[in-house]
């Protein structure tokens, strides 16, 4: 049976395919490649097995061009279990190899080749990659895939749900699944994005993917305010993997919500030592300033990581932007949050223009990309009360009372800090 996603069926085929409520039956999986659909960690030892057979295959036929594409895929995959880039440039170099070996025919070293440049957030690139591996193979659903999260994050969201459309077409499962959800979540499809969801967590079988797809429906609850199902997935998918850093990451948020600040820095403490990333950190480091305590040793990790990331060929203006607003550099801040929008026009990159902007006293400039960062309708309290606040600062009043409400209405603990903020200008602007 087809999945569609245009046209928002996707909680019939759910019902069809006997997909079992939130406690039921134990399954989940994700996609292959860059922040557009964020995908889960495989175990890291059965990644270190993989790689050895690919390297003990070339030292006996270093004329495989497949087995080159395979280590490359494999070497870019440990880069996102271990959130080390330091793997980016062996995994650009065996999937060079595999292209100098095979120049013709070789979609999955074009197909890796663009993974990787969307791991580097080079989105541009990836998708000319995408594309290149496309003219090569037109049923590649690997090479569709890397297309829908280039063109996510470029923002262009109806040729993103084309690619996941055709992705989904050609090999419904895991990876299709997991990135029709987050398609759907970006367009404000909530009930469909998690039984879209579901469908993936019912053709799991490993623990990480399990683990993953728990993650991702937990965040939508989060993101609608049900903290009570958000938990239970928590709950649910840290029974299948342990050391699911994103599940941490989410637990965090649920034990700040529920007042333990103790328990969450804990759980922040996991998520940096096995995978150290400057959200992660920003994170940590937030939370360490709400605890009364120095988030001083955090930002300067996350700004060690920004600089491992940069040196291994990435390019993070978002990032540097935040770290800039952290260190209260609005200007700065602003000023690299535009140069992220030069390069794509993404609704997270449009969001932090717009607190950049505001945070360096010019509402009235931040106000439009306010309005882009939720024109797709992303159901999300940080997004509203971001656009809230700035409509405040520039004078809309209808809007900023709206969009306050939605955010309270959304998640009234979405943040230990924004949330009382949000509260008090809302019962100023309604007084």
């Amino acid at each position: 049976m087809r999945v569609r996603i245009v046209l928002g069926v996707v909680l019939a085929a759910a019902l069809l395919l006997g997909v079992g409520a939130l406690a039921g039956r134990p399954s989940g999986g994700p996609p292959a490649a860059a922040p557009a659909a964020p995908d889960r960690p495989q175990a890291t030892s059965r990644l270190a097995v993989t790689i050895a057979a690919h390297q003990e295959r070339l030292r006996t036929v270093p004329g495989d061009w497949t087995a080159w594409a395979a280590l490359g895929e494999a070497y870019l995959e440990q880069a996102r279990a271990t959130a080390d880039p330091a793997y980016y440039p062996k995994a650009e170099g065996a999937l060079r190899r595999s292209l100098e070996v095979r120049p013709d025919g070789n979609a999955a070293a074009l197909a890796g080749l663009g993974a990787l440049a969307n791991a580097r957030h080079d989105f541009a690139a990836a998708k000319t990659l995408a594309e290149q591996a496309l003219a090569v193979n037109a049923w590649s659903d690997t090479a569709y895939g890397v297309l829908a999260d280039a063109e996510t994050q470029l923002g262009h969201p109806g040729a993103a749900t084309a690619a996941v459309q055709r992705m989904l077409d050609l090999r419904p499962g895991l990876a299709s699944y997991t990135r029709g959800s987050y398609d759907l979540e970006q367009h404000g499809r909530r009930t469909e994005a998690v039984a879209l969801m579901r469908l993936a967590l019912a053709g799991a079988t490993e623990p990480a993917d399990v683990a993953f797809c728990h993650q991702h429906l937990g965040s939508l609850a989060w993101a609608a305010g049900d903290l009570a199902t958000a938990g239970r997935h928590v709950t649910l998918g840290l029974a299948a993997d342990p050391a699911a850093v994103g599940l941490w990451q989410l637990k965090a948020k649920l034990d700040t919500a529920a007042g333990d600040l103790t328990a969450a820095l804990a759980d922040l403490d996991r998520v940096v030592a096995r995978t150290p990333t400057v959200d992660a950190l920003l994170d940590q480091a937030r939370l360490l300033q709400v605890a009364g305590r120095d988030p001083g040793p955090s930002l300067e990790l996350a700004r060690a990581a920004h600089r491992l990331f940069t040196a291994n060929g990435g390019t993070d203006d978002l990032g540097a932007a935040a770290l800039a607003l952290a260190a209260g550099d609005a200007a700065t801040a602003a000023r690299l949050a535009v140069a992220e929008w030069d390069r794509r026009q993404f609704g997270e990159v449009a969001d932090m223009v717009a607190w950049t902007l505001l945070a360096a006293g010019d509402p009235a400039a931040a106000l439009p990309f306010a309005r882009h960062a939720n024109a797709l309708g992303q159901v999300d309290a940080t997004l509203a009360y971001h656009y809230g606040m700035v409509a405040h600062a520039a004078g809309d009043r209808g809007t900023a009372r709206l969009q306050l409400r939605l955010a309270l209405a959304l998640n009234p603990k979405f943040s230990p800090v924004d949330a009382p903020i949000a509260a008090r200008t809302l019962a100023t602007l309604e007084s």
